[in-house]
């Protein structure tokens, strides 16, 4: 195919994409008019019914749990996809993914090191608030996992590499990951022992507005915290083994 068509195809494609996106922001609604009855049902049940103030995590892990549970097993797929994959590459390789220095900074800046470890317990602190929070305000497990996953990486960024053993921190990442994913499984199925339907609340839903509140709400935004920590650990962790496994055979 040469340029010329190459050019002529993107330009129609580009063109008809251009038109759907006129076309459907053309029939979105005024800033603050919405009128969709699903999204009027859920802000008058959540607070009555579920004893929880956001109107988003009531959505996500009751009226459609079963599909937020679905999107946590695509994220644990997908980290185990990554293992699958790179584990299989280094498979017959000798030599371990480490740097040659055990103990060698990883980063050579010392400015980088020292705000590193100085955002590491203030940024976990958030995380853990996010996730615990996530019945009350905005946030929930999705998000405080992901800055749970950052408050860990600043560690190692902030120190030395880990050692290949007992030391290694891949197995409890690994070991989160699966926890993560299980417990919002067995809480799922709790329902279906507990109160006749999967995802069916069984627990006290606690006084509106308090941290213990909302049914197992909270308990599934820990599970799904942990499982998304562990997943983008386990992610980059692997990733990161690979670039050092490469670093060293360019030695």
């Amino acid at each position: 195919m040469s340029r010329r068509l190459r050019l002529v195809v993107f330009g129609l494609g580009a063109a008809g994409l251009a038109a759907l996106f006129v076309w459907g922001f053309a029939e979105l609604p005024h800033f603050g008019d919405f009128d969709g009855a699903y999204g009027q049902l859920l802000a008058d049940l959540t607070v009555p019914e579920r004893h929880a103030t956001s109107a988003v995590a009531v959505s996500t892990f009751d009226f459609r749990g079963l599909d937020t549970l679905g999107e946590e097993f695509i994220l644990f797929t997908a980290a185990v996809g990554v293992l699958v994959l790179l584990r299989g590459q280094r498979a017959g390789e000798t030599v371990a993914a480490e740097p040659i220095r055990a103990h060698h900074p990883t980063a050579e800046s010392r400015t980088l090191r020292s705000v590193s470890v100085a955002l590491a317990a203030p940024v976990l602190v958030l995380g853990a608030y996010v996730v615990a929070h996530g019945h009350l305000t905005p946030g929930g497990g999705f998000q405080g996992g992901v800055v749970l996953m950052t408050a860990l990486l600043l560690v190692y960024l902030g120190g030395t590499h880990l050692r290949v053993g007992g030391m290694r921190p891949l197995t409890g990442m690994e070991a989160a990951e699966g926890a993560g994913a299980a417990g919002f499984a067995l809480i799922g199925l709790g329902g279906i022992v507990l109160a006749a339907s999967f995802l069916e609340n069984f627990l006290p839903f606690g006084t509106t507005g308090n941290l213990i509140s909302g049914g197992v709400i909270p308990l599934l935004n820990v599970s799904v915290g942990f499982e998304v920590m562990g997943a983008l650990l386990v992610v980059i962790g692997e990733l990161l083994d690979q670039r050092f496994l490469i670093r060293r055979g360019d030695q």
